[in-house]
């Protein structure tokens, strides 16, 4: 199983959780590329860690949008949206290349993860981007979703993610932000749940529906309020049940 968490999501002089922790903990790190947070010497600063480290960089692409933290949902042109993907994805693999290494996967940020989750348009976007840069970039996003399909049938590898983190309705989709109990901030209830998604293919919904989750990836979100005592008994409770913590990429 992959252990992924969100990194470089800082910008300038602020600091938005402990990337230098959590990268020694998780296998893959989804690096912000400057659009709803992050700047080119945060990148340049999480992949050389990662690349010191032997962690996946993947780019964590997200609306222009620094002062929603990518997390307000934008009405994008397609060919806009495409093209802001493909920007960043190169502005980080750019970086990546200076330690020679390389973006090994794409994940949309936010409420760019979440519209791409429904939207046809803004899906075929980020589609339409990996595929121009390389069709061979696998596209970690949430399974049974919109972007999954649409990336399966351009060809691309799709990884099925999930959050450890986060709370999941009954259809499966992610209780939305803003809702309580939407984050879940408890390192044991992340890691038992961890561990379920891992072992038995399973998470429960908040309404105790028991919800099929075949999963190559989990994450644990870096700006979460104890992430770095939730990816340390996440990862422990992995190993303590047998699975392998490794990159899928």
């Amino acid at each position: 199983m992959d252990l992924n968490a969100d990194l470089g999501e800082g910008f300038g002089i602020w600091r938005l959780g402990d990337d230098e922790a959590l990268l020694s903990l998780v296998t893959s790190a989804n690096v912000a590329c400057g659009f709803h947070g992050g700047d080119p010497s945060t990148m340049r600063r999480v992949c050389e860690g990662a690349a010191r480290r032997g962690v996946a960089v993947g780019a964590q692409v997200g609306y222009r949008d620094l002062a929603g933290f990518g997390r307000r949902h934008i009405a994008y042109d397609f060919a806009e949206l495409r093209d802001e993907v493909t920007y960043q994805l190169g502005a980080l693999d750019a970086f990546c290349r200076l330690f020679r290494t390389r973006v090994r996967y794409l994940k949309p940020h936010g409420a760019l993860y979440h519209a791409a989750s429904t939207d046809e348009s803004q899906a075929a976007a980020v589609v339409a981007a990996v595929s121009g840069y390389n069709p061979e970039l696998p596209v970690l996003c949430l399974p049974g979703s919109t972007l999954a399909q649409l990336a399966v049938g351009a060809g691309l590898p799709v990884v099925a993610e999930a959050f450890a983190d986060r709370a999941y309705l009954p259809n499966g989709a992610l209780v939305p932000r803003g809702t309580p109990g939407a984050v879940i901030t408890d390192p044991e209830q992340v890691a038992e749940r961890a561990a379920r998604m891992a072992t038995e293919r399973s998470v429960v919904a908040v309404d105790g529906t028991v919800i099929p989750c075949s999963v190559d990836s989990i994450c644990v979100h870096g700006d979460t309020p104890g992430a770095v005592s939730a990816a340390e008994l996440v990862r422990a409770t992995l190993i303590d049940a047998g699975v392998t913590v490794t990159p899928f990429a």
